[in-house]
């Protein structure tokens, strides 16, 4: 499976109509940045309360069927993206007050990329509930997404295909 390429200029890409230049890389990979499934997504992922984590994580799940019976394969993988996104995200928050994990701003070069950088990581402070739940209710969703038949049916004929 090839990496996710953070050198392509993704504002300036269409991956509805250039399926081929997607790489579906390793977890959250790109999340941010494919278009146009971004901007579509996006508007909907919310995680500060169960509620909102809820219909958040109901609505992602939806769509990521829709690109599925479509045969989206990219549009459903960057569903599955948010709901880990939101996963991940929540559990932050329940970990870390305000979800500041490492000291210090992200170096400018690596904006867009997980990981410390470089930065010392925070004290873990006592697990905030709301959050906690919030990351359940999303990783229920996300679990469902990874699993489901029509999704790895499309995955590897995406891999088979664009390698």
């Amino acid at each position: 499976m090839r990496k996710f390429d953070y050198t392509r200029n993704y504002q300036e890409l269409d991956l509805r109509s250039q399926p081929e230049l997607y790489a579906i890389g390793r977890g959250e990979q790109g999340v941010l940045l494919v278009e146009p499934y971004k901007s579509e997504i996006l508007p909907h992922w919310r995680f500060r309360d169960p509620p909102a984590a809820t219909a958040s994580a109901d609505t992602i799940y939806e769509m990521f069927l829709n690109y599925l019976d479509r045969g989206e394969f990219v549009g459903a993988d960057m569903a599955r993206k948010f709901l880990q996104m939101g996963y991940t995200r929540s559990r932050r928050y329940a970990n870390y007050r305000g979800g500041k994990k490492y000291d210090g701003p992200v170096p400018d070069d690596k904006k867009g990329q997980s990981g410390a950088h470089g930065r010392d990581q925070l004290e873990r402070q006592p697990e905030d509930p709301v959050k906690a739940e919030s990351a359940r209710i999303f990783k229920a969703k996300w679990d469902q997404a990874k699993v489901h038949p029509e999704y790895l049916r499309q995955k590897a004929a995406f891999i088979e295909r664009y390698g």
